[in-house]
């Protein structure tokens, strides 16, 4: 026993040492873009100077719109508004833009082609389903939806919506976005291989944001994150007795996968559930899979997904 607990010891120490080494060889690459505030542009200007902010954002201006229309915008009471509630929000952009930094520098060490974008900060009419854009060469920030959870714009959006629309969700939204840019589909139709495609996801902004708490990856509160913790058996046992995991009905999506007030289970501790739990279990199978395995990150990304949970040897957390 006393040798078991000296090599898990060195085990520990030799695991901790790797990763320091990781994030000094990450802190150490070399990061530069601009960020361009094409909400204050926007705001700041007249209908003289119009066509001059036309030239230089012309991806905002899509062709099929008159001039009046953005004329007429400049004006508008609620766009006003809009952009001075999210210039009292966001007055500068510094801290933001070291997040994004340390975020570029993490998907450079693990993704070599990947390109630096230029961001651009804009409003869209609260437009909660776009938050985030990702191009190429672009990185749009629709800044209107993340004012805070409480804020008055967003009364009438559901509150299971609304927690996701705080400062502190906007570096992970774009996480997500890139996770979902170097994540190929899932290759199968079967609830298993949706709950591992979005474990992979997870999984990445694990790599990605390795400072930011577990509970704000998957979009949940602490006491949401924990419920999922304690009752992760519980969970996996309903998957597996209810014979769920190679099952192709689109449904099982809609109740375990996508964003909802909570999963549907069919049963009275529905309420008291967080949502999207499949991604949860996904993701803890992912978790599994990596610390069995070794891979590359973006080797890890194109495995199957069933493939993958065959070889996580999943066991899921008895409370």
């Amino acid at each position: 026993m006393k040798y078991l607990v000296v090599f898990s010891f060195l085990l520990t120490f030799i695991a901790c040492k790797k990763e320091d080494k990781v994030a000094r060889e990450i802190a150490e690459i070399p990061i530069d873009f601009d960020v361009e505030r094409f909400d204050i542009a926007f705001s700041e200007a007249t209908p003289e100077t119009l066509p001059e902010l036309k030239k230089d954002f012309p991806f905002l201006f899509p062709a099929h719109f008159p001039d009046s229309v953005w004329v007429n915008r400049l004006s508008d009471t609620i766009q006003l508004e809009l952009s001075n509630e999210v210039k009292k929000a966001y007055p500068n952009f510094v801290k933001e833009k070291n997040d994004l930094k340390v975020l570029f520098q993490h998907l450079t060490y693990y993704f070599p082609n990947f390109k630096t974008p230029t961001v651009t900060t804009l409003t869209s009419d609260v437009d909660f389903k776009n938050k985030v854009m990702v191009t190429p060469d672009k990185l749009l920030i629709a800044l209107d939806n993340y004012l805070g959870e409480n804020h008055h714009f967003y009364v009438g959006i559901p509150a299971y919506i609304k927690s996701g629309m705080n400062k502190e969700s906007l570096l992970v939204d774009v996480a997500g976005a890139y996770a979902a840019e170097f994540t190929p589909k899932a290759t199968k139709r079967s609830f298993l291989a949706s709950m591992v495609y979005y474990g992979k996801l997870l999984y990445l902004k694990d790599m990605l944001l390795p400072q930011t708490p577990d509970y704000l990856k998957i979009g949940y509160t602490d006491e949401q994150f924990a419920w999922a913790e304690a009752n992760e058996d519980q969970i996996w046992r309903f998957f597996i007795e209810k014979e769920m995991l190679y099952d192709t009905d689109p449904k099982l999506k809609e109740r375990f996968i996508n964003l909802a007030p909570f999963s549907k289970f069919g049963l009275q501790l529905d309420n008291e559930s967080p949502p999207q739990l499949g991604q949860y279990i996904g993701w803890q199978i992912v978790r599994q899979f990596t610390q069995k395995n070794t891979v590359s990150l973006p080797e890890l990304l194109v495995l199957d997904e069933e493939a993958l949970f065959k070889q996580s040897n999943f066991k899921p957390r008895k409370p």
